[in-house]
């Protein structure tokens, strides 16, 4: 499962992804067929974060891997991967018309429009699914500016106080982009 925006590739992570991720990223460079950068993962998606995705995908249909983590790859011109930039994806399939998104891209590629791209991208998939009425994402506005701006520019609202201490909620609803 993949979707391609303009500079990027993304694909879906499955059981035989996250497995290799988890055994290294020798592995995982293999299997993906880039260079794992020596910063990765970045941000959130980490170890915990792949056993959780692991825990959710064992005994599930296919389908449920697009709602769950995204590995970015930049790409040349004619489509090949150069390089593995950032993780992207959802935190599970929609609840109550509602899917939430996370992000992170690696430091050195950071300020490139990598973040507002996928999120964007994201965001897209997730309409095209007539049950998907909005789109949450949570950030700190204090120490994550970056992330604030990638999900204002990408028609996010900010909405008010999120699901933890110091998090901030964003949404944007299908209405909106319709």
């Amino acid at each position: 499962m993949e979707i391609r925006t303009a500079r990027f590739e993304m694909i879906a992570m499955n059981l035989a992804t996250i497995e290799a991720e988890l055994a290294g990223p020798e592995v995982l460079s293999a299997l993906l067929g880039v260079a794992v950068p020596l910063s990765w993962p970045p941000g959130e998606f980490d170890r915990d974060a792949m056993l959780y995705f692991q825990r959710c995908l064992e005994g599930s249909s296919p389908e449920k891997a697009g709602w769950y983590g995204w590995y970015v790859f930049s790409i040349s011109p004619s489509g090949r991967r150069l390089a593995l930039v950032g993780s992207a994806g959802y935190l599970g399939p929609p609840a109550a018309g509602t899917v939430e998104i996370g992000y992170s891209v690696i430091p050195e590629a950071r300020n490139q429009g990598i973040a507002t791209e996928c999120v964007r991208a994201l965001v897209a998939r997730a309409f095209g699914f007539p049950d998907v009425l909005c789109v949450v994402a949570h950030t700190r506005d204090d120490t994550n500016a970056a992330s604030t701006k990638v999900l204002l520019s990408s028609g996010f609202r900010r909405i008010g106080a999120g699901c933890e201490s110091g998090l901030v909620r964003y949404q944007r609803d299908r209405a909106a982009a319709d």
